[in-house]
């Protein structure tokens, strides 16, 4: 649970300074070295979860793009924002493989040099850090960029994704709750039963 709400909150972040739909997953956030370590990205439905909201997202800004109407400038700045996101997600992407690939090789070892894995992620997390900051400046500057009006229209596309996202994020706990509280209750009954 901890780390779906954390997904969503780098995800809400990510969207709101990508114009609404930028990175998914956002790519700023769907691209985030999943924070429980190797394999952990299972938990946003796998890498085929991942290219849906990709594609998903990749929409969203079309229809965006295309109810701005930007003058020249302010396209140059969106493709920039756009080029940025995509070279930025690639790369972050490369390092996740690479650091599956090296953690693959530290559990080879008799005993764990967990200091090191922790040293490997975290120089992962901060190199990609730095890339979320360049995506998201990016976008900062082309949304600087816009008018009241054109605001206005990122402001309806985001509050829109927000809510969107938000109703996900509930669907998502009860689900959980669910889950784990039917695998608790028949515990929890046999218990009670008890003198």
């Amino acid at each position: 649970m901890l780390k779906q709400t954390r997904i969503l909150a780098i995800t809400a972040a990510a969207l709101a300074m990508t114009i609404g739909a930028a990175s998914a997953a956002t790519p700023a956030a769907a691209d985030a070295p999943p924070p429980g370590g190797p394999g952990a990205e299972m938990s946003m439905g796998g890498h085929g979860g991942h290219h849906r909201m990709e594609q998903r997202m990749q929409q969203q800004l079309n229809q965006l793009h295309g109810q701005l109407k930007l003058n020249a400038d302010q396209e140059k700045l969106w493709q920039t924002a756009l080029d940025t996101m995509k070279q930025n997600r690639a790369a972050m992407r490369e390092s996740r493989r690479q650091m599956h690939q090296q953690f693959e090789q530290m559990q080879q070892q008799p005993i764990l040099d967990l200091n090191a894995m922790h040293a490997a992620h975290q120089k992962i997390e901060q190199q990609n850090e730095q890339l979320r900051e360049q995506t998201s400046v990016a976008w900062l500057n082309f949304y600087n960029s816009l008018n009241d009006q054109q605001k206005t229209t990122v402001s309806t596309a985001l509050k829109k994704h927000f809510a969107k996202m938000h109703e996900r994020g509930k669907k998502m706990h009860e689900r959980w709750g669910k889950q784990h509280g039917a695998a608790d209750a028949p515990a929890g009954a046999s218990a009670t039963l008890k003198p």
